[in-house]
């Protein structure tokens, strides 16, 4: 089935930088595009109709219970039977929307089984401009106004993710936004949720359409990452599997997918919502792997099997091994969390896959004992593969076949057990109303189911009566094992939108600081009375008494934020000394002191950080030195002065530190002190 694109520009067509000004962000896709779409924006209308079904029936039931009226409370609770009704009505429309498999294969889903993709979860619009600006103002002490064009990108980025096209571009979209979160939830949700933003995130249940409000930034992050995998979902059951490079292509999405759905189980817990619970995800999970597998027993099929007996029973044994996992994602669909909510139509499905491939196992045996399409038995590879196929033959109370007749009765009654199979595949089929509708599943169960029959109407004798009731099973075997690909964020990158509030390790919602106070101090003769060390920011590390700087109020452990007008909050040691060398008379600095947290103390380091090094600057006395430090985000520990002793940060005044300025830079620039951790 071909997607139906309406006329004018799609989403590929447009300019790709369109994102601020024009109505589109790069990947985004507007609903009703393709059959896809339309299916999305169909779920779309369904969630918000079932959101005001439910708002109308939580009005109801408050209501019956303020009633006090006899009269009013049968009123009340007639009106609540409607909207249960029309509640239940469209969750069955919804389900049967979910139900929909064909949209999402591609024309040569003829030859192949369907698979089932995931819809994607639905959001509400946000707007977060009033609440990020208020907290840019009340905790970083900056102007919000400043960051507009910031929290327009934000917005704008998120409005696309809503919409993602089904194919590579649309999941790195996805995984822009996710990797952008976790900047936004750093700069903006503080750890002991202190201050309340007033943000709420709304997500729609992928198969219920309920919804769902959460103060959480991890709920949203949580959602995306289920819609990756959705998109991963639908890009694999949207390949063409009748060419080598579709199939391979399938399996990587389908792998992928399992993967997410992994991750987000494992990291994930206490869901709002259904669709993220434990049970559910796992379920996926499964489900993804199953399809993967599917997919490479297709590859070991495609183009059709060859004579060879070794090659019969070892896709047998693939098809036994897609068996065997789509029977473990039909035990997870059955538990009691997940049976109720998933759709119906998929459990039916995932039954009658397993006796598919079940049968196809059966099948494959039987051809290779008797020899394949030709007829003819290498005995050799007999010998060699009737072992392995056949472990358990002894607990079985059954003898490997050596005799042509003894293989001919083995073959026959595999053929007659894959004729039931299907017939009992068909029969689960029939039995579904939505299952009814795939005519692809009912041609490919019947060609087989005939297939299976033709064979063993061929060996059938009038006087045979001899059956074999107990066919032996085969045992799950394949030479490779889909697994689940884990998500690798980093294949993303992306830069933090809100950089200009300092570094991250430094500037953050779970750290507190003074308001930036501004500062003014005289050049002496001594210079302006105190030393810095370390960057991004610099750090006061000593403030001499009675100083010019310790008059202006400057303190120990104080962090410059602006030189002389300058934002030095990502400059680096070395920018910072050259800004103050340079200031000839007054100098100006803003700064800020940390509060609560004695791992900003100048006399700490931060972990992963190198000792500090020596770094010597041009200046007309020859002389000056000051330390530097690499790191921009670090975490936390304590610094070390340039002997990797703790503590000391002080500096001596003296006679000899005086001596090796020259008395003419003194004269002219005023006396540099210096030591191992900065100076000033």
């Amino acid at each position: 089935m071909k997607d139906i694109v309406p006329k004018g520009p799609t989403v590929e067509d447009m300019d790709p930088d369109e994102n601020m000004n024009g109505t589109l962000r790069k990947g985004s896709d507007p609903l009703g595009q393709t059959v896809r779409s339309k299916l999305q924006a169909q779920r779309q209308k369904l969630n918000h109709q079932i959101n005001k079904e439910m708002l109308m029936r939580d009005g109801a039931v408050n209501l019956y219970r303020a009633a006090t009226n006899k009269k009013l409370k049968e009123q009340v609770a007639l009106e609540l039977s409607f909207v249960n009704s029309n509640l239940q009505l469209l969750k069955e429309e919804l389900s049967s929307l979910n139900s929909e498999v064909e949209a999402y294969q591609t024309e040569s889903y003829l030859k192949s089984v369907p698979m089932i993709p995931l819809g994607l979860k639905e959001t509400k619009e946000l707007d977060v401009r009033v609440p990020f600006s208020d907290y840019i103002l009340e905790h970083y002490s900056e102007d919000g106004a400043k960051y507009q064009k910031e929290l327009t990108a934000f917005m704008t980025l998120r409005q696309a993710v809503r919409t993602p096209v089904r194919n590579l571009q649309g999941v790195e979209l996805l995984f822009e936004y996710y990797n952008q979160l976790y900047f936004i939830e750093n700069r903006f949700f503080p750890p002991d949720k202190s201050y309340k933003l007033g943000i709420y995130f709304q997500w729609y249940d992928a198969l219920t359409g309920v919804p769902s409000l959460q103060k959480s930034i991890a709920f949203e992050k949580g959602s995306i990452l289920f819609n990756i995998g959705a998109v991963y979902s639908q890009m694999g059951a949207k390949q063409d599997r009748s060419t080598m490079e579709g199939i391979d292509a399938a399996v990587e999405y389908f792998q992928r997918s399992a993967g997410v759905f992994h991750y987000l189980s494992e990291n994930f817990s206490h869901a709002p919502s259904n669709d993220m619970s434990t049970g559910v995800l796992r379920t996926l999970m499964v489900l993804m792997q199953g399809q993967a597998q599917e997919c490479l027993y297709e590859k070991t099929v495609l183009g059709g099997v060859e004579t060879d007996v070794e090659v019969c029973f070892r896709v047998a044994q693939e098809a036994s091994m897609v068996s065997d996992v789509y029977s473990k994602v039909h035990k997870s669909m059955m538990q009691r969390t997940v049976k109720d909510y998933i759709p119906h139509s998929w459990i039916s499905l995932i039954l009658v896959k397993s006796q598919h491939f079940h049968a196809e196992s059966q099948f494959y045996a039987a051809l290779g004992l008797l020899g394949g399409a030709s007829g003819r038995i290498n005995e050799e590879a007999l010998e060699r593969v009737l072992p392995k196929v056949y472990p358990d033959a002894d607990e079985q109370s059954m003898e490997l076949p050596k005799t042509f007749e003894a293989r001919r009765n083995l073959g026959k009654a595999h053929l007659n057990q894959a004729v039931m199979i299907h017939e009992e595949a068909m029969r689960v089929h029939s039995l579904s109303k939505n299952l009814r509708k795939i005519d692809t599943l009912q041609e490919i169960l019947r060609h087989s189911h005939d297939r299976s029959l033709r064979k063993y109407t061929e060996l059938e004798e009038e006087d045979d009566f001899l059956e074999m009731t107990n066919v032996p099973s085969i045992p799950a075997s394949a030479g490779v094992i889909a697994q689940p690909s884990i998500p690798d964020f980093t294949k993303v990158k992306v830069k933090d939108l809100f950089h200009s509030l300092g570094p991250l390790a430094i500037f953050n919602a779970r750290n507190h600081w003074t308001a930036p106070r501004a500062l003014q101090m005289q050049r002496g003769e001594d210079g302006f009375g105190f030393t810095v060390r370390g960057d991004s920011p610099v750090i006061i590390a000593s403030v001499d008494k009675g100083s010019s700087a310790d008059t202006s109020g400057l303190k120990e452990g104080d962090f410059i934020v602006n030189v002389n007008g300058r934002d030095v909050k990502w400059s680096r040691h070395e920018e910072v000394v050259k800004l103050i060398l340079a200031t000839v008379d007054q100098l100006n600095l803003s700064v800020v002191t940390p509060l609560g947290r004695d791992f900003l103390h100048p006399q700490d380091h931060r972990k992963n950080v190198p000792p500090p090094t020596q770094v010597y600057h041009s200046h007309p006395s020859g002389n000056s030195s000051t330390t530097s430090d690499s790191s921009l985000e670090r975490p936390k520990n304590k610094h070390q002065d340039g002997k990797g002793k703790k503590g000391s940060l002080g500096r001596k005044k003296g006679k000899k530190e005086k001596d090796k300025i020259p008395e003419a830079d003194v004269n002219k620039r005023g006396s540099l002190f210096e030591n191992k951790d900065g100076l000033y």
